[in-house]
């Protein structure tokens, strides 16, 4: 018999899931709405309905194990804290909850730190011991790999890299501090800083020509890749603070490498040749050359899924 596992991405408007073997294929997927069970026990029942589903049938799957990404999920306690982006409130014992359900070990963290899991089980980190991936999506997440382990620190919550400060007093955060990296380095923050220099720059530019409300990082991305005066510089912006968050991630775990995943990503040597440029000009000398920028070498469309399938993997 095959043992497989499940993976699961938790969102705050979407849950994802799938069967995934030791190789890293995915056998089964599916998805449904987070938002249609605003009580826990309810949104567990449901997982656990969709896990079997997939397995109805497939008398030669042995479903080992369960692996769970989800915003603001502690590793060490299995819950998920106060996520704002969640119906549940407080404190919710998510592990034990599937755990009972399922009857099978489970593994949860949050979805950055299930993406560097993906990258060395599965992507591009294979055979790295110490890496560094950042999400850069709405906000920006990360996972930090030290010595081949997930850091997570005395709280579970350790690896904030959105989070440094990189302009003080600057643009307010969600978490209600000002200038933090994810501000900046994210596709909300590009499309803040596109935004602004719109209305700064005299330059023409078909940027000018979308609602305020319909701006988006791609859209910024393809103006700027067509040589959009205002776009490149907003791109470059962009990759400079990105840069600054870098350089000082760098000199804390000396990674081998930084991957970038994630829609902003999607931009490419347009994001990609700034970040290096900035790192060459400005890294710490015992750190020059000693870091490649990479992109992710897991497909978007499931690294969700093969992220937390990694995790549970791991564990087992």
């Amino acid at each position: 018999m095959k043992k497989v596992v499940a993976g699961v991405d938790i969102g705050g408007t979407n849950t994802v899931f799938g069967i995934v073997d030791t190789e890293g294929k995915v056998l089964a997927d599916g998805h449904f709405k987070t938002t249609d069970y605003p009580d826990v026990k309810d949104f567990v029942k449901a997982l656990g309905a969709n896990v079997k589903k997939l397995l109805a049938g497939k008398k030669d799957l042995e479903l080992v194990g369960i692996g769970i990404g989800a915003p603001d999920a502690n590793y060490h306690r299995g819950t998920i804290e106060h996520a704002p982006n969640l119906l549940w409130k407080g404190i919710v014992p998510l592990g034990d909850l599937v755990k009972k359900e399922l009857n099978i070990k489970v593994a949860i963290t949050n979805d950055a730190n299930a993406a560097a899991m993906g990258e060395m089980v599965f992507g591009g980190a294979k055979g790295m011991k110490d890496f560094i991936v950042l999400t850069l999506g709405t906000g920006l997440g990360s996972g930090i790999v030290v010595d081949g382990k997930l850091v997570y620190g005395h709280t579970g919550f350790a690896g904030e890299v959105g989070h440094l400060c990189v302009v003080p007093g600057g643009r307010e955060c969600g978490c209600g501090r000002k200038g933090c990296l994810e501000t900046y380095a994210s596709a909300t923050g590009l499309v803040k800083t596109a935004s602004l220099m719109i209305s700064e720059m005299r330059a023409d530019s078909p940027l000018r020509d979308i609602p305020p409300s319909k701006l988006t990082s791609k859209a910024i991305a393809d103006a700027a890749a067509k040589g959009d005066p205002i776009a490149v510089k907003a791109m470059e912006y962009t990759a400079e603070k990105l840069g600054l968050g870098i350089i000082n991630s760098i000199v804390y775990t000396s990674p081998e490498a930084i991957f970038l995943f994630g829609g902003l990503a999607n931009a490419g040597e347009l994001l990609f040749k700034p970040v290096r440029e900035y790192l060459k000009k400005n890294n710490y000398v015992l750190f020059k050359n000693t870091v490649k920028i990479l992109p992710s070498g897991i497909s978007e469309s499931n690294g969700a899924v093969l992220g937390s399938a990694a995790l549970i993997l791991n564990e087992l």
